[in-house]
């Protein structure tokens, strides 16, 4: 490939002046067609001024934007928290994705809101000014629940512990910055010497976060119809999506769509338990005696009735979903498939279904420790983790306890 179809520049010809001077816009000319990518921060006023002027000033045949298809419905409709199933999203075993997206998404609006400008403005301003100039735009990102959920299931236990308390600190840590500072974070050293921090910390976030994404929004956007395409982007996403565009890589978008399968060592474990349990009590019994045998039963009952119902309770789950709990516990330890905290959170949101307004402050009521459990959404992720947790705690002790007294 010759230079002229590899030249990437962030000074545009001179009859290009004006918004595409600015060193945010990176220019590429491949095959006789010319991509011309912005690099946005996604809380900053100055991006979604300088998004729409190049729109309006470069008149592309497409635009393409770092949005999926949920994203786009959250930004472009304040009301959509209305249409959210959260038993639904139970079923699906996506409340722990909705709580990740939950918590980023207070952090950036909390450091919005100091600037005065919502998070996503500047996409969102990318396809108003589009839909005003009649130029057809494309959502080019990945599903953000595809994107979570790879980034979780390709890192190890104690790399997840790490984005855990991670996410949980980002919480409660003041998001003060100013646009200066966002400014500098834009720029391209600050912004490599980040992602290099992240890489070593964590590759396999890295990846499903920042270098699958660029893979696949290169290839979305090559996949664009018209010889000139904008693309708005994360300033964070530029460099990779040139290198994958320059050197023409082939990208499997459908590959990058799936999801890895669950670790055989977890989904192991899970059919062993009651393999382990069973078969326990089955030699305890034939050993030891019929008593015995009942006794050990009995543990294994109460020390996992008692602690899921003691989450429940702390989370102030409702009265039924408490007993439930108590109730539930011995047998859902014993399956991998649905566990106590999926069963409790289910029963919280139907029986206390979270209320539009409390929909819509989920995000704010996130930042505040006591209204964890006056928010019905936050109360019903109580339901879900605490249950789970002290239940998962409780079984592992019954297990101990149980094979202790088989081998004794």
């Amino acid at each position: 490939m010759n230079d002229d179809q590899n030249d990437v520049s962030k000074e545009p010809p001179a009859e290009k002046a004006g918004a595409s001077d600015s060193k945010d816009v990176h220019r590429l000319q491949l095959g006789g067609r010319e991509f011309i990518l912005v690099g946005t921060a996604h809380i900053s006023r100055q991006s979604a001024e300088l998004v729409r002027r190049v729109i309006e000033e470069e008149k592309p045949d497409t635009v393409c934007v770092e949005l999926d298809q949920r994203r786009y419905e959250t930004i472009s409709n304040p009301n959509q928290w209305e249409k959210l199933n959260l038993l639904e999203v139970i079923k699906k075993k996506q409340l722990p994705t909705l709580v990740v997206q939950l918590v980023l998404a207070s952090y950036q609006k909390r450091m919005g809101e100091q600037l005065g400008v919502l998070p996503g403005t500047e996409l969102l301003e990318a396809t108003k000014a589009a839909t005003e100039n009649d130029i057809p735009f494309e959502l080019c990102d990945r599903d953000v629940g595809i994107t979570l959920k790879r980034a979780w299931r390709n890192t190890g236990f104690f790399k997840r512990m790490w984005l855990l308390s991670s996410v949980l600190a980002s919480i409660f840590e003041p998001a003060e910055v100013s646009e200066e500072q966002i400014q500098e974070i834009k720029d391209q050293d600050a912004l490599s010497e980040m992602l290099k921090e992240i890489g070593e910390a964590a590759p396999t976030m890295k990846g499903a976060l920042i270098d699958e994404r660029d893979e696949y929004m290169a290839e979305k956007i090559r996949a664009a119809k018209g010889d000139r395409i904008v693309a708005v982007v994360g300033a964070g996403h530029v460099q990779g999506m040139i290198e994958h565009l320059q050197e023409e890589r082939k990208a499997d978008v459908g590959k990058l769509e799936e999801l890895p399968p669950p670790s055989h060592f977890w989904r192991n474990v899970g059919i062993a338990i009651p393999l382990v349990i069973i078969g326990s009590l089955v030699y305890i019994g034939y050993t030891k005696g019929f008593d015995q045998a009942m006794s050990n039963l009995w543990f294994w009952v109460l020390v996992n009735s008692i602690p899921t119902a003691l989450g429940a309770c702390i989370a102030l789950a409702h009265p039924l979903v408490i007993l439930a709990a108590f109730l539930v516990a011995p047998f859902t330890s014993l399956t991998p498939v649905v566990g106590a905290g999926m069963i409790t959170a289910f029963l919280q949101a139907w029986l206390k279904p979270p209320r539009v307004y409390e929909l819509e402050q989920a995000g704010e009521d996130l930042t505040k420790f006591t209204h964890w459990w006056s928010n019905r959404l936050l109360r019903v992720f109580l339901t879900f983790f605490l249950p789970g947790f002290l239940g998962a705690i409780a079984t592992w002790v019954g297990v101990t306890k149980i094979l202790n007294s088989a081998a004794g």
